[in-house]
């Protein structure tokens, strides 16, 4: 009986799962499907606490508690400009916490073996089900927990290199070890050696070793991709993260770990591979860790930076009928969404045509511009993707720039040997008057130099976004 109840939640849990996945493609209906979500994580909880095999409830509760008090505090601390660093901790807690539940079937599945039959009858929970499994099947567990424990593996080490990059606390350059990929290679060759030796009757070493050389894999291959593609590896390290609980889940034969990490693992790959095609980088070097370098000597750039006053900026606003405006990372870091929505909404009311272009990388996260602005309460009509608006800005009179850098770069498409080169970007330039708001001269996140800010149509409005857009709203009349 609880068996079937606990499966008949897990059925509730995972279609409450998949509708919250679908809610969240939209901005309308994200809010509910979060809830859906939320509602998901509880029933799945529950029925784990009071299903088949369920004990120490003290322990349990304490733990449970623990978890949420700990990620309420989190929530309540981290603000929107380290959302990306946060997904990526959280990433690495889900491969830890592979690895820890495959070592522990790994030392059940040696305890309930090393048993004699009689005192096998009176195993219950995960032990009575290894201790009626076939040794065809015992040896596809092993199988299952490895790959588990291998994966969970390079998602821990690699999600912690990708918290310190987007955090500025490792350097964003791309770095690797001398042998570069044949590294990897060596310790992936590694690492199936010892799937065969652990299949052939190794003990607790094998598994160990192999979670060292995982280890290394995840460290490497991170280290070895450069800041620009940062948004790239945390949606790539999603996908990890869900392919690890769903080994996990064959081995526990726990159906819901089974569908949460198949549509985590399989959303995450499908994001990863939609954000390539917007980053203009291959799949496959993406996984292999094979991007992130120069491709050649960058052109150089000649001019100079103009920089332009508030009463410049207002004045070309005022006389502007269609404005398009791109928000970057810097203005997350500002905190000047709600600035920019007053803006928007001052311009509106004077009959301008006002909109928003957001790049499928914008903010190091897919959505995080999308997130601050709908916090902001801009009008979803107005906020268009990069493919919907790019060629309206020929026809657009003011655009403007709010610390976005490499989104907005020329160089992707006129210096083949930047490093971003054939990367899809808003074509900012193409406008009559284009503003930038910019703290200072430096490059962006990626490092990479902007032709943008010395064409003859740029304007650099330097100065904190918030400060810069709080000091032209009172100028727009």
């Amino acid at each position: 009986m609880e068996s079937g109840l606990t499966t008949a939640a897990y059925v509730i849990a995972a279609v409450l799962f998949i509708l919250s996945l679908g809610g969240l493609s939209g901005q309308e209906s994200a809010k509910r499907a979060v809830w859906y979500g939320i509602a998901g994580m509880a029933l799945a909880v529950l029925a784990t606490l009071i299903g088949p095999g369920s004990g120490l409830w003290g322990a349990s509760l304490l733990l449970v508690l623990a978890g949420g008090v700990i990620g309420w505090i989190v929530a309540q601390r981290v603000q929107m400009t380290e959302m990306p660093q946060l997904v990526a901790a959280m990433h690495s807690l889900v491969g830890l916490a592979a690895v820890f539940i495959g070592f522990n079937a790994h030392l059940e599945a040696a305890r309930v073996a090393a048993m004699d039959v009689g005192a096998r009858a009176a195993l219950t929970g995960f032990a009575a089900l290894l201790a009626h499994k076939a040794p065809v099947e015992l040896s596809i567990l092993r199988v299952e927990l490895f790959l588990g424990v291998f994966i969970g593996a390079v998602t821990f080490t690699g999600s912690v290199v990708a918290f310190g990059k987007l955090a500025g606390k490792v350097d964003t350059k791309a770095k690797k070890l001398p042998g570069g990929h044949l590294l990897n290679a060596g310790a992936a060759a590694l690492s199936l050696l010892l799937l065969l030796v652990y299949l052939d009757g190794a003990q607790s070493w094998a598994l160990m070793l192999m979670t060292l050389a995982a280890f290394f894999i995840g460290y490497h291959l991170i280290m070895g991709i450069g800041g620009a593609d940062m948004p790239v590896v945390v949606s790539m390290l999603n996908s990890y993260s869900g392919w690890a609980a769903a080994a996990i889940g064959f081995s526990l034969s726990n159906d819901l770990l089974i569908v949460v990490g198949a549509l985590v693992g399989s959303s995450g790959a499908i994001l990863s591979y939609i954000m390539c095609k917007a980053m203009n980088r291959s799949f496959i070097s993406v996984i292999l860790g094979g991007f992130g370098n120069t491709t050649g000597p960058a052109a150089a750039i000649e001019g100079e930076q103009v920089a332009i006053d508030v009463d410049g900026v207002a004045a070309a606003l005022n006389d502007a009928d269609s404005v398009i405006i791109v928000p970057g990372y810097g203005m997350a870091v500002a905190q000047a969404q709600q600035s920019v929505a007053e803006l928007t909404r001052k311009l509106r009311a004077k009959g301008k045509t006002v909109r928003f272009a957001i790049h499928p990388v914008a903010g190091r996260l897919p959505g995080h511009m999308n997130v601050l602005l709908a916090e902001a309460k801009v009008p979803y009509d107005i906020v268009m993707e990069m493919d919907e608006i790019n060629d309206d800005f020929p026809n657009t009179d003011v655009a403007i720039v709010i610390g976005s850098n490499d989104i907005v770069n020329p160089a992707a498409q006129d210096d083949p040997g930047s490093p971003i080169a054939g990367m899809p970007v808003l074509e900012v330039w193409k406008a009559k008057q284009v503003f930038v708001s910019k703290r200072g001269q430096g490059t962006g996140y990626s490092g990479i130099e902007n032709p943008l800010f010395f064409k003859e149509n740029t304007r650099m409005f330097y100065g904190d976004a918030k400060a810069s857009i709080d000091s032209l709203l009172p100028k727009i009349d």
